[in-house]
């Protein structure tokens, strides 16, 4: 069973800034790679994504201030987040899926591999 393990996650002031890391079991090189997080109490939603050539999109609310990378010889996924607010306040989760179909952020929360999530929190 490949697992994703999450790490990096903390406390902050509005303003500041935290890098995930997601270490992965085995080689997702051609796997389409997320983050996405879930606020307490709310859904979960896509907040960035990395396909096997190096495409990412993002979710509106963290454009320019998020920037998701992947270091496939390490096997290990990054989000890098600047400028936190009090709303990216959540549970971060990383994700991978090697079917093509499913490399859509909108479909994030639902690829096959997930991670067991790191907790961000930003206080104002």
């Amino acid at each position: 069973q490949a697992q994703l393990v999450e790490s990096g996650g903390g406390s902050v002031q509005t303003g500041g800034s935290l890098k995930l890391s997601c270490q992965a079991s085995r080689d997702f090189s051609g796997s389409c790679m997320a983050w996405f997080r879930q606020p307490l109490g709310k859904e979960r939603e896509g907040v960035a994504m990395i396909d096997r050539r190096g495409t990412t999109k993002f979710a509106d609310s963290v454009k320019g201030r998020f920037t998701i990378s992947r270091d496939n010889a390490k096997r290990t996924l990054y989000l890098q987040m600047n400028n936190l607010r009090p709303e990216d306040t959540a549970m971060y989760y990383c994700a991978a899926d090697g079917r093509s179909r499913m490399c859509d952020l909108t479909l994030a929360p639902a690829l096959a591999v997930v991670g067991q999530g790191t907790q961000v929190t930003v206080s104002s």
